[in-house]
């Protein structure tokens, strides 16, 4: 499945929080929300990535718009990872690829020549309407935050 597109409807989950309480995207609608899509909690990348959204957390929280970190890995996973680096978002457990594989994200990859499935790292920028508003496809870890507020910025 392609990864989803500006335009499109962004598909409703429920997943449990580094906590275990249950979140809806749909909960979201009238306002603008944030969701990033990683591969695994406690990697140099996906650590970096979730750094740099907790460094931006306040500039996201002055325009009102809350962040959303998927990976498949367990909720006691995420709330570890949280902890170890103060994460100031919710951080989602998806172990069935419920959203993973809705969002278009679950793709073949490539590393040192062995093929195998993942979670490409992408993020999107869901409009409070529940449509996409922006995909940044294949993320790059130190800039992923900083290019999301540029474009808000932008589009202001």
């Amino acid at each position: 499945m392609a990864i989803l597109t500006p335009g499109e409807l962004a598909p409703d989950f429920e997943l449990p929080d580094q906590d275990g309480k249950m979140v809806r995207l749909s909960e979201f609608r009238g306002r603008r929300v944030v969701v990033y899509f990683y591969p695994k909690d406690n990697t140099p990348g996906c650590t970096r990535e979730a750094c740099a959204f907790g460094a931006a957390h306040p500039h996201f929280e002055s325009l009102g718009i809350p962040v959303l970190g998927i990976s498949k890995d367990s909720q006691a996973s995420h709330r570890r990872f949280a902890d170890k680096h103060s994460l100031p978002f919710t951080l989602l457990s998806d172990p069935e690829l419920t959203a993973i594989q809705a969002f278009g994200v679950w793709q073949e990859k490539k590393l040192y020549g062995k093929v195998s499935m993942g979670v490409v790292r992408s993020t999107f920028l869901i409009g409070s309407d529940g449509k996409v508003e922006q995909v940044w496809p294949k993320a790059k870890p130190d800039t992923n935050a900083q290019e999301i507020l540029d474009y808000l910025q932008k589009m202001e």
